[in-house]
Formats: C-alpha cells, sequence, structure tokens
C-alpha cells in the first residue's frame, strides 16, 4: 500500500532587508532550503508550521500566507510526499543559527538563484515559482523515479 508523508515549509522574509531565512540541512535532503517539517497528528497544517518553524530556528512565527503544495509521487512505489508551502515577514524572537536540522542565515533571492543546483535542497525548493510568483501557481507536482537525474515538475 502507497504511503503519504504531509509536511510544511515556510519562507520567511526580513522586511527591513528583503532577504529570506534558509536553512543548511544537513538530515534527509541536504542542502539549503526553507525550514519546516513534519505535520503531527492531530495537527493542522499551519499549527505545524508555526510549531516547526520555532523548535528549529526559535522565531515566532505570525500572519503566513498559503502559498500552495508540492506534491512529489514516486513512479515505482506510488508513495506520495505532499509540503504545504507558507510565507510571512511577521516574526519576532532570536533566531538559532545551528539547530540539529541544520545552520540557518539570511540570504538575498539573488544570492540564493547564483548556488549551484547541487547545494540548493529537494529540487530548487527555495526557487520555487509558487513562493516567488504568489499567486500565479497554487501546486507543483513532480513525478520522480530513483533512476532519474532529473525531475519532471508541473506547475498549476
Amino acid at each position: 500500500m502507497p504511503k503519504t508523508e504531509l509536511t510544511t515549509m515556510v519562507m520567511i522574509q526580513n522586511p527591513q532587508s528583503g532577504e529570506l531565512l534558509v536553512q543548511n540541512r544537513k538530515r534527509k535532503w541536504p542542502g539549503v532550503s526553507f525550514p519546516g517539517g513534519k505535520v503531527e497528528p492531530c495537527e493542522s497544517f499551519y499549527d505545524c508550521a508555526v510549531r516547526e518553524i520555532k523548535e528549529e530556528t526559535g522565531l515566532d512565527i505570525r500572519n503566513l500566507q498559503y502559498c500552495g503544495v508540492v506534491h512529489w509521487v514516486e513512479r515505482e512505489t506510488a508513495n506520495r510526499y505532499l509540503c504545504f508551502l507558507y510565507k510571512t515577514s511577521d516574526y519576532s524572537g532570536e533566531l538559532s543559527t545551528d539547530a540539529a536540522e541544520g545552520e540557518h542565515s539570511w540570504r538575498s533571492l539573488d544570492e540564493l538563484r547564483a548556488m549551484p543546483k547541487a547545494a540548493l535542497a529537494s529540487a530548487e525548493y527555495t526557487l520555487l515559482p509558487l513562493f516567488h510568483e504568489f499567486g500565479k501557481y497554487s501546486e507543483a507536482f513532480i513525478p520522480w523515479s530513483n533512476d532519474e537525474s532529473d525531475w519532471e515538475r508541473y506547475y498549476k
């Protein structure tokens, strides 16, 4: 029977500098990405996003805007992985620069775009049009196989 995993991810933007908070992930899908994590049983996606950001970064976030969902499906197993995306520039607290999940830092969008693809986690997560072309798309659908070097991407 295929499995489904639910997660969230949040793009946090500094309202003064315009920089984005990124995490250089050490664990699953290593590389630069936005922070987030797994949805717990009986937890809403929004509440998961708030909790995960607090746990991973030390920041309290508010007024999240829903940006859409990334939907991966593994062709061989039909396993699905769904990540609900949010963004905000409303936060407070002291940023933890190094956590179990990875180091945190503020980067400009231009810096992220200039990074080699191999440095970005989860197929260029931080550059998804869902975050940066807000309102244009609601879903990224990515079917993939373990033997493929490049994944297909469909934005809807």
